[in-house]
């Protein structure tokens, strides 16, 4: 390995290219490849693409094949929450002898709702002598790594609680549509029904850490909810009148015969006050942490992935967690 780790970015929505402006300020790192199918960014640069001053000498390709048979230590790949649809993609990264991080949510922690896929996608890994990562800020920290983190210091964990509040006013402005501002309470009905209004994670988190504390949980459940606004809100990007939906409240429950074991809790609308991440631990001894104001998702998300780059390319090869990856800050990467 070069002393510069070489990364094709796969990807470049909104957070791929956050990602990629912080790999390319990275010295310890260089972009050598771009993958994305939006015509309007096949053959620019990626440096312009992503809002940089200056050129990367690296065009953005839809030629996913090509670009993998470029020589790099790791592919990052950010296009899509889904990993049923994303299979093929991080397979075909996997052959070509690359390791990869993925911000896809459903490979944070696969192995419950995907047994067999997560099998397929190590084996993968394993035949090819890479790794293979999922990692985020929700999931992949708040709602579980960094209770994860808290238990280490418990003598006994019966139960954990998390809560997550986000003031979506201060996101952009897919993620203020997403979480459904602006939309009457029907219309929020027909989304969530649709699939297209839903946080992806939290059952991989209740997963994680179930699994992560030897807590017995046989049965995960989700609900999804409006969160109505009680006077207008105002944003950079839209406006949410008295009655209409400002966000979702979203709740994922792991239970073991009907008694609660993991409760997580994920609150994220336009104007919600008092943004914060609490954990509450029932165990001995309990623990409680606040982060207020909370964790900004868009800028830990790419922190977190860059920030596991070194740490991936060293790892042992196979399906690897965020329980596996000792993820810490790098100054030089």
């Amino acid at each position: 390995m070069t002393s510069r780790i070489r990364i094709i970015q796969y990807g470049l929505g909104p957070i791929g290219a956050a990602i990629a402006r912080l790999i390319a300020a990275k010295p310890g790192a260089e972009l050598v490849g771009a993958i994305d199918i939006d015509p309007a960014k096949v053959g620019k640069d990626l440096g312009r693409l992503i809002g940089l001053d200056n050129e990367l000498g690296v065009r953005v390709s839809d030629n996913a094949q090509e670009v993998l048979s470029r020589e790099a230590e790791i592919v990052v790949h950010t296009t899509s929450s889904y990993l049923g649809k994303v299979k093929d993609q991080l397979i075909g990264c996997l052959n070509a002898g690359h390791n990869v991080v993925s911000t896809c949510e459903e490979l944070s922690y696969p192995f419950r709702k995907y047994p067999e896929l997560s099998q397929e996608l190590n084996r993968h890994a394993v035949d090819n002598s890479v790794t293979l990562h999922g990692t985020g800020v929700n999931p992949g920290f708040v709602m579980d790594k960094l209770a994860l983190t808290l238990s280490s210091v418990c003598q006994q964990v019966h139960g954990v609680r998390i809560t997550r509040v986000v003031n979506a006013s201060l996101r952009r402005l897919p993620l203020q549509k997403k979480v459904g501002a602006g939309m009457t309470e029907a219309e929020f009905k027909a989304e969530v029904s649709a699939g297209r209004i839903k946080h992806h994670g939290l059952p991989e988190s209740a997963g994680l850490i179930a699994d992560g504390m030897g807590l017995t949980v046989s049965d995960i459940t989700e609900s999804i909810e409006p969160v109505l606004a009680i006077d207008p809100v105002v944003t950079d990007h839209l406006k949410v009148e008295p009655g209409q939906v400002a966000g979702v409240r979203q709740v994922c429950r792991g239970t073991d015969n009907g008694k609660e074991r993991i409760y997580l809790e994920l609150r994220m609308y336009v104007g919600a006050p008092d943004p914060a991440d609490t954990i509450h631990i029932d165990g001995v001894p309990g623990l409680s942490l606040t982060i207020p104001g909370g964790t900004h998702g868009d800028l830990a998300t790419a922190a977190a992935v860059v920030n596991s780059i070194a740490l991936v390319v060293k790892a042992e090869p196979g399906l690897k967690t965020v329980a596996d990856i000792p993820v810490r800050f790098h100054a030089s990467f």
